[in-house]
């Protein structure tokens, strides 16, 4: 034997195995006793009556209702000894191929049978096997074939085919108990929906209140329709308005956009204009600036610049005197004297000055100063006495009286400066020279090289550099005063 569902091999209970006809007979008597039995406690009513109507549609329906789609049909097997031996020989039982195991029932048996017809039907099967059994003398094949008839018998009377083995039983069983969990959930939730129903029929009081209450309704919409054929006709004027403000909108709107044409044509010419103006204030700024530039620009400060260098005087970078412990060449003190003496001969050209006596002849590291004496006879030239602004180097003990004619050049140069600041003093009464100049003297040391210490003599040459260079300031402020417009 096979399960009906999984179709595994089973193995039959040993109470089957020698089955007795009056167990048979217990058997298929009790499962015909129960269909019945069933089919009273569900013709029983349970639920209150429905109302005609509903169960005249309910019959309607029953009545057209198409045959099933699908039958399950079986065929009862008998014993082969009480049938005939063609029959036995065209009859085959369901379990001796695998594929051939479902039931077939016929349409009898599709309809529930009475309890009369089951009885009727166990008693004539009950004869049939135990004729059968008189005349089958092989134990085991009548046991195979009893079995099957008894299953057979119970599949026929249920909607489940036997034989099934246990975990079949068990899943069979939980899906069952489901379904009657559904179907009492479903029965309850049809009953309070019966209740609620019966409990919703109106009474012939809230009748009336409802009839009042439409009559209300009937003239409140009344009312309304009414009020919204006055909103409608109030919409039309409002439309017919809206419609003459959008003509005038369209009007307005040409205007601007012409209005925006003009306006975008000015911004455009303003903005030529705009452009145009600050590129000539630009220009002006510039300009300006470029002028107040040039303005405070000094060529002669950028081209004679006096500074110093720690004790040294110095006029663009060359040293003007020397000291024991850094002894200056004589090459860079011609150079030095060269500067200051063509920076002399400038402010006096700017100013306009000549010099009483003297002629400056610049003239780099070998500069001269031309000194020019009265003559014995007023019909001659004056006599010239060439003055040397140089020194070739450093003599020996017994010729120190060869550096007069450097000396003689450098007290002519101290007079020529005393000369020109004289006369920018007469010029302008707040303007004085920074130093004293008397003779070979400026301040309170000596020009003259000779018998004189290096430090004196370099302060001289230091003081000198500082009054030609207040002349040289002198000279700028009144050149911008005067080229002032």
């Amino acid at each position: 034997m096979k399960c009906q569902k999984c179709r595994q091999t089973i193995r039959l209970h040993g109470s089957l195995e020698d089955l007795s006809p009056a167990a048979f007979n217990l058997l298929v008597g009790s499962s015909a006793n129960e269909r019945p039995h069933s089919v009273d406690q569900a013709s029983t009513p349970q639920r209150p009556t429905y109302p005609q109507d509903r169960q005249d549609v309910y019959e309607k329906a029953s009545r057209n209702s198409p045959a099933p789609l699908f039958k399950h049909m079986v065929q009862p097997k008998h014993p082969p000894s009480l049938t005939a031996p063609h029959s036995r020989q065209n009859s085959k039982s369901i379990y001796q191929n695998p594929v051939d195991s479902y039931v077939m029932l016929s349409q009898s048996q599709v309809v529930p049978p009475t309890q009369t017809a089951s009885r009727s039907t166990g008693s004539s099967l009950q004869a049939e096997y135990t004729i059968g059994n008189d005349h089958d003398q092989n134990a085991l094949s009548q046991q195979m074939k009893t079995s099957a008839v008894l299953f057979d018998i119970l599949s026929s009377r249920s909607d489940i085919d036997h034989p099934i083995c246990q975990e079949c039983s068990e899943m069979l069983t939980e899906g069952l108990a489901k379904r009657y969990a559904n179907v009492t959930r479903e029965r309850d939730a049809y009953v309070d929906y019966l209740k609620r129903v019966n409990a919703e029929i109106p009474t012939d009081a809230e009748h009336e209140a409802a009839a009042k209450e439409l009559e209300e309704l009937k003239a409140q919409a009344a009312a309304e329709l009414r009020e919204l054929q006055d909103m409608e006709q109030e919409k039309a004027d409002v439309e017919a308005e809206i419609k003459a403000l959008e003509e005038e909108k369209m009007k307005l709107d040409k205007e601007e956009q012409e209005f925006w044409r003009e306006k975008n044509s000015f911004s455009l010419r303003l903005e030529a204009f705009q452009n145009e103006r600050d590129g000539v204030n630009l220009q002006y700024d510039h300009d300006s600036r470029q002028l107040e530039k040039l303005q405070r620009t000094n060529v002669y400060n950028d081209t004679f610049c006096i500074g110093h260098d720690g004790y040294f005087g110095t006029i663009n970078g060359l040293r003007l005197g020397r000291l024991p412990n850094q002894p200056v060449e004589w090459t860079e003190i011609n150079a030095a004297w060269g500067q200051t003496l063509l920076l002399l001969a400038t402010i006096a050209e700017k100013l306009n000055f000549t010099f009483d006596s003297y002629r400056l002849k610049p003239m780099g590291s070998c500069s001269k100063i031309e000194r020019l004496d009265p003559p014995t006879n007023p019909a001659n030239e004056p006599k010239i006495t060439v003055l040397e602004l140089f020194s070739s180097g450093d003599l020996p003990l017994g010729r120190m009286f060869m550096h007069r004619k450097f000396d003689q050049a450098m007290m002519a140069f101290l007079e020529c400066l005393r000369q020109l600041g004289e006369f920018v003093e007469r010029t302008d009464s707040q303007v004085k020279l920074p130093y004293k100049i008397v003779k070979e003297k400026i301040g309170d040391s000596c020009i003259r090289l000779a018998f004189n210490q290096d430090e004196a003599w370099t302060r001289a040459c230091k003081y000198t550099l500082t009054c030609v260079k207040f002349l040289l300031a002198h000279t700028s402020n009144a050149k911008r005063v005067m080229d002032r417009p």
